[in-house]
């Protein structure tokens, strides 16, 4: 029986009801009773994993991790770019298995959230799900403004075709305000228009772009799927164009000195490309909507992480091989290193499709995103931490609809008022929590609760659980140490998480729970 309590308050037993976990067999009962459609197979889970993971740090970061940042402010690896990234899927893998046992075993909505929820209590639940907004919802937008940029680069491409309104419009309708500033600095007579001096900017294309995902989400997970499969085989086919066109232009010696940088910029390479692994996890939060979770979530899981590290490690063969990345490269290299390649041999058609393929990849890791923040924020709202009026599930199409549009309308804000550079660094301090986190959990829940079916189970435990923690708090403290904003922003926001649990989410748990006791005393009375 729930507990009575005089008042909702967090000075009556607040540290027990802090920890207070929330069973897994409850966790199953609810998504039962109340939970979202099974549509998802094997497949289907395969497709959205490589979907979230193939999008804008194949197309983009693998540059910069292979020849150094312009600025100098990270080594590159060079040709040793494939070890990096060998290096980065074991990282992942150590956290993937931890994933794994927790989706089969709790096949609920809300990935880490719900496994914390489980196994550290409430208040730590709250702080994870607050933490996964970063990696998903603030991600979602930076990756809409990325997929802006790519449009933008492709319809300049057809400049000698397009009016010029569409191939370059004025940059405050494809921008956000803060790349504007930027711009403004440099270039004072470029028009923007402003308001009380605040320049005006609407980055149209992100915005369309969010709006669409959002529906397509609506209508469902299997038709999201389907449009997932569709982008995820356009940039597979365009990378494999890529390995395949680009083989016959190699030049062995590019491949010399292997390792210019040594172990130093091997391991600065693997700390850039295992953002570009970041989506997985996205998985366990669709566990509830999975046909047979127990035998398909691992084989998604793990099947996504080895597809993407086959693909990544030959476009890392041929891309070092084509380009001599131990000395200075071009800024259009660091920009778009696919493309760059085919356009210095001369294969200016292939640089086209890249260009698509890179749209379609980008395409596909929204649709991704955005399902994952929704799915969190579903479970956390089945938990009384938001409105339950987020709980409503369309009549036909059996999904979230007013959260989903919820998400899609917060982003369009997001996008016209978050410093992207900031929010992008911020969602990986997000991703490294949330894997610390469910590391940690499988050792918990193997104590606490030994005897529960685990359908699989994270082999040679605890050596993979603590290393999984090793890797993620070894490269968030590597990251913690350069001096950027996202390091001093990320406490804030953990700090105002903690803040709005006290004043909200504490308050509505205690006033579900006085609910609850006058239910059962009211129907002890009447019998």
């Amino acid at each position: 029986m729930a507990e009575k309590f005089n008042r909702a308050t967090f000075t009556r037993n607040f540290l027990k009801n802090i920890t207070r976990i929330k069973n897994p067999d409850e966790m199953l009962a609810d998504a039962k009773s109340d939970g979202l459609e099974k549509t998802l197979g094997v497949w289907d889970l395969i497709i959205l994993g490589v979907g979230a993971i193939i999008g804008s740090g194949i197309f983009a970061v693998v540059g910069i991790a292979a020849a150094g940042a312009a600025d100098g402010s990270s080594l590159g690896a060079g040709p040793a770019l494939m070890v990096s990234m060998i290096i980065a899927a074991i990282a992942c893998v150590f956290s993937a298995l931890c994933y794994s046992e927790f989706a089969t075993m709790i096949p609920v909505a809300g990935g880490a959230y719900t496994y914390t929820f489980a196994t550290l209590g409430e208040f730590a639940a709250w702080m994870v799900g607050w933490v996964l907004m970063l990696e998903y919802a603030i991600g979602f937008i930076a990756v809409a403004c990325a997929w802006s940029n790519h449009l933008m680069q492709f319809l300049q491409g057809f400049g000698h075709i397009l009016p010029s309104w569409l191939a370059n419009p004025p940059v405050w309708l494809t921008n956000d305000v803060f790349t504007v500033s930027k711009m403004l600095d440099s270039n004072p007579d470029l028009y923007v228009p402003t308001v009380l001096g605040m320049p005006i900017c609407i980055n149209v294309p992100a915005i369309l772009i969010v709006l669409l995902m959002t529906a397509i989400l609506v209508k469902g997970t299997k038709d999201s799927a389907k449009m997932a499969g569709l982008m995820v085989f356009i940039k597979l086919a365009v990378i494999a164009l890529f390995v395949i066109a680009g083989a016959f232009f190699i030049t062995p010696s590019n491949w010399t000195p292997f390792a210019p940088n040594g172990i130093e910029g091997i391991f600065a390479g693997a700390f850039l490309i295992f953002f570009a692994y970041i989506g997985f996890d996205a998985l366990a939060t669709a566990a509830e909507e999975c046909k047979n979770p127990q035998k398909d979530l691992p084989v998604g899981i793990i099947g996504s992480l080895a597809v993407t590290t086959i693909v990544y490690v030959l476009v890392a063969l041929v891309l070092t091989g084509m380009v001599k990345t131990s000395g200075s490269v071009s800024v259009d290299f660091l920009k778009a290193p696919m493309a760059y390649c085919m356009m210095m041999a001369k294969q200016n058609w292939a640089a086209g499709l890249i260009s698509i393929g890179s749209l379609a990849g980008l395409t596909s890791v929204l649709l991704v995103l955005e399902m994952a923040a929704t799915r969190i924020l579903f479970a956390m709202s089945r938990d009384h931490f938001i409105s339950q009026r987020f709980q409503k599930i369309h009549p036909k199409f059996k999904t979230p609809v007013l959260l989903t549009w919820t998400v899609g309308l917060l982003a369009v804000v997001g996008i016209l008022t978050l410093n992207l550079n900031v929010a992008a660094e911020l969602c990986n301090y997000g991703t490294f929590t949330s894997f610390i986190v469910v590391c940690v959990a499988i050792l918990i829940l193997r104590k606490t609760d030994p005897d529960r079916e685990r359908p699989f189970k994270v082999p040679f435990s605890p050596f993979v659980p603590i290393m999984g923690i090793v890797c993620c708090g070894g490269l968030m403290v590597y990251k913690s140490m350069q001096s950027t904003s996202s390091a001093l922003l990320f406490p804030v926001w953990l700090g105002i998480g903690a803040i709005i649990y006290l004043l909200y989410g504490f308050i509505r748990n205690r006033d579900n729970e006085n609910k609850i006791h006058k239910e059962l005393v009211h129907g002890k009375s009447e019998k």
